[in-house]
C-alpha cells in the first residue's frame, strides 16, 4: 500500500531518473502511509485533491485523499467554480473538512470522475514552450510566450474517449501542466505571480494539425474540437506541487512511450507566463493556462503519426495522477 500510495503522487517516472521534488513528494507519501497505518484521520490540510464525480454536466464536487480514498463535499455547497477559487473557497472548504469530514459519504471507484473544475471563462494555451519541442516542430525558440486560446467547450473528464472529429486525417496528442488560477491577475510582476495560482493539473492538449496549421485562421481551430481538453484526474493545490518547475510529465500511446521530459526543458516557466499573460488580459479564478507539450507529439515523428480509432493514450505528470482516453470516430 505505501508503494501504491508513493507511486500515486510521485506518478510515472522513467527508470533510474530522479527530479528534485522527488524526495519531498515521497516523504509526503510515506506521511500520509504512517497516518493511515495508525488509523489517524487524514490531515485534509496537508493532502487534500479536488475531484467532481458524477455523469456528464451533473458532477459534484469531491476531494480525494493521498490514500486514495474519494469523498463527496457536495454538502458544502458549493462548486469549483470561479466564486469558490476567488473567494478563498479552498480555505473554507478545509475548515469546513474539519468539521464535517467524518459525515462525507465515500465516492466508489466506479464512478466516472468529471472535470475537477467547473467549465471556467478561459483556457489560455501556451506553444513551443519547450526547447526540444520548438526543434522537432521545426521552429525557432520563440522570443515570448506564443498564445492561444482554446474552446471551453472542449473539456471533458480525464478518462473519457477522445472523439476524432469529422473529416479528421491528423489528430494528435500533447501532455501538458496547466496553471489553475486562484484569484484575479492583471498586471503582475514574476515574484507575485505565484499569489494568484491555486494550484496545477493534468491536460491532454489534443490537437487536430491539419486544422491546425494547413488552414487559414489561427490555431484554435485545431485545438478546440469537442473532447479535445481531457483535464484532470484532480487539482493539486500549490502547497503539494513545490517545484512545478521541475515535474516529470509522460504519455504513452497504446502502451508505447511518445513523451518523457521534465517542465525543467521549459522556455518560460511558470511564474513567468502567469505574469506575462496577465500584462494583455485579466485571468479570472479558474481560468486554466496550458504551458506547452514536450518532444513526442505524432506531428513530429519521421514519418508522422496520428491518432486512429481505438488507440489508447495513457499520461501523467508526477503529483498529479494519470489519466486514460480511448479514441473514436465521430458519428
Amino acid at each position: 500500500m505505501a508503494n501504491e500510495t508513493v507511486t500515486e503522487i510521485t506518478g510515472m517516472k522513467e527508470k533510474g531518473k530522479t527530479h528534485k521534488c522527488d524526495v519531498a513528494n515521497q516523504q509526503n507519501a510515506n506521511d500520509a502511509f504512517q497516518e493511515i497505518a495508525s488509523n489517524k484521520k487524514i490531515d485534509i490540510n496537508k493532502y487534500m485533491k479536488l475531484i467532481r464525480f458524477g455523469e456528464v454536466d451533473q458532477e459534484k464536487p469531491g476531494i480525494q485523499l493521498n490514500n486514495g480514498t474519494r469523498l463527496d463535499v457536495s454538502a458544502f455547497g458549493l462548486d469549483y467554480n470561479e466564486a469558490f477559487f476567488g473567494d478563498n473557497g479552498l480555505n473554507h472548504l478545509k475548515n469546513w473538512l474539519n468539521d464535517n469530514q467524518d459525515d462525507c459519504p465515500v465516492i466508489d471507484k466506479s464512478v466516472r470522475l468529471g472535470p475537477p473544475l467547473v467549465r471556467p471563462s478561459k483556457i489560455v494555451c501556451v506553444g513551443l514552450n519547450y526547447t526540444q519541442h520548438a526543434a522537432e516542430s521545426g521552429m525557432d525558440i520563440p522570443k515570448e510566450p506564443i498564445l492561444f486560446f482554446k474552446a471551453t467547450s472542449a473539456i471533458t473528464g480525464p478518462n473519457d474517449n477522445i472523439i476524432i472529429p469529422k473529416d479528421s486525417l491528423k489528430t494528435d496528442w500533447e501532455v501538458e501542466l496547466a496553471i489553475v488560477i486562484g484569484k484575479i491577475a492583471s498586471y503582475l510582476d514574476e515574484e507575485n505571480a505565484l499569489d494568484h495560482v491555486a494550484g496545477y493539473v493534468l491536460h491532454n492538449d489534443v490537437s487536430e494539425r491539419a486544422f491546425q496549421l494547413e488552414r487559414s485562421g489561427q490555431w484554435v481551430k485545431g485545438k478546440s474540437c469537442d473532447t479535445f481538453a481531457p483535464v484532470g484526474p484532480f487539482i493539486a493545490t500549490k502547497d503539494e506541487i513545490k517545484t512545478p518547475n521541475n515535474l516529470n510529465l509522460w504519455l504513452k500511446l497504446n502502451g508505447e512511450m511518445m513523451q518523457n521530459s521534465s517542465t525543467s526543458d521549459f522556455i518560460f516557466d511558470v511564474q513567468h507566463l502567469v505574469s506575462h499573460i496577465s500584462q494583455f488580459m485579466t485571468l479570472l479564478p479558474g481560468d486554466l493556462i496550458s504551458t506547452g507539450t514536450p518532444f513526442g507529439v505524432g506531428l513530429g515523428l519521421t514519418p508522422p503519426r496520428y491518432l486512429k480509432s481505438g488507440d489508447v493514450i495513457e499520461l501523467g505528470i508526477e503529483g498529479l495522477g494519470v489519466s486514460k482516453q480511448t479514441c473514436v470516430a465521430y458519428q
